[in-house]
């Protein structure tokens, strides 16, 4: 049975269930809704989270005018679904962050706290994205996630403050570094990433963890510092504790991204830091093996673009100026 055959089954099981149902219409709206959390849960294929999306918008319909926040609560989780929808352009981002703000109109009324904590996330989520294409302002995500975390703290929900400091972090990098103010955005995400870090732990929340440490990688080799040999060893190190949760076979495009962010590091540090004249052979090697395991990865997965972007690398770092040449050399 085909995926897509195995998820219409499921929604016209659901459909079925809800019609015959002797329930209310709030009852069958909250039905559907549950049916639409599990496909989008696990989601095998698009199809599953337009089923999602499907079942959402009936669960709309059949919700009473009355029931404003089991409506809030609809939508909210629709956002979610649009938000993870695979789709080219802006405009599903864009009706994620419209489905979020018209949820949070009724949840800051009558929500939970937890509720519209989540709804800040996503929302600062979407209109992180958004900001990206130049499509909403990257300090209106700022400020959702600084909202999240108002109920978000650290000691009650680790996980989602670790989330929420990471999203910070990134939100921070991204504006461009156009005056003074530049390093103490990069100061500010490098210190989200450590309070990120202070609350999980590998054991606990392995994902977490390894999503935190290969970003401070980043961030600690990219950062405007004088203390480049530094923080270049410190991001090493993140990459190597994020390395311990990601690896080839449970996660083959997250440990190609790490090993790639790796590799860029270790392309630019010396080999003796303390004797940083005497060059950095060996790492460039190093840098060159941890390439060609992405790339072939990346191949695998049919990334193209993160593929070719390696083998420029490579071409660079082996002093070619073709990188039709090292395809000849198994590259």
């Amino acid at each position: 049975m085909t995926a897509r055959s195995r998820t219409e089954d499921q929604v016209k099981a659901a459909l079925r269930v809800v019609e015959e149902a002797e329930a209310t219409p709030e009852e069958k709206a909250e039905m559907l809704m549950e049916v639409a959390m599990g496909l989008q849960q696990k989601p095998q294929a698009a199809e599953d989270l337009e089923a999602a999306l499907q079942l959402y918008a009936l669960a709309l319909d059949l919700c009473p005018p009355e029931q404003a926040l089991l409506a809030a609560r609809i939508r909210a989780r629709r956002g979610t679904a649009l938000l993870a929808f695979p789709a080219e352009g802006a405009e599903t981002i864009a009706a994620a962050r419209d489905t979020f703000e018209a949820a949070l109109e009724t949840l800051r009324a009558e929500g939970a706290a937890e509720e519209v904590a989540e709804a800040e996330m996503n929302l600062g989520l979407a209109l992180q994205n958004l900001a990206g294409a130049q499509m909403a302002r990257i300090q209106d995500a700022i400020g959702a996630y600084q909202r999240a975390l108002r109920t978000f703290d650290r000691q009650r929900f680790p996980k989602e403050f670790a989330i929420l400091q990471n999203n910070l972090a990134t939100a921070f990098l991204s504006i461009p570094f156009t005056d003074e103010r530049g390093k103490m955005r990069e100061a500010l995400a490098v210190q989200a990433f450590e309070e990120g870090l202070s609350v999980v732990s590998l054991i606990d929340h392995p994902s977490e963890y390894a999503m935190l440490q290969n970003n401070l990688g980043n961030a600690l080799q990219y950062v405007s510092s004088s203390h480049r040999v530094e923080n270049g060893l410190r991001a090493l190190e993140a990459y190597d504790e994020a390395l311990k949760v990601r690896s080839a076979r449970t996660a083959p495009g997250e440990y190609a991204n790490t090993i790639a962010n790796k590799a860029n590091c270790l392309a630019n540090l010396p080999d003796d830091p303390a004797d940083p004249a005497a060059g950095n052979a060996h790492n460039c090697a190093a840098a060159i093996a941890l390439y060609r395991e992405a790339m072939a990865i990346f191949q695998d997965l049919g990334e193209g673009e993160k593929s070719t972007t390696l083998q420029l690398a490579i071409a660079e770092l082996a002093g070619e100026t073709e990188p039709e040449s090292l395809r000849a050399n198994g590259a």
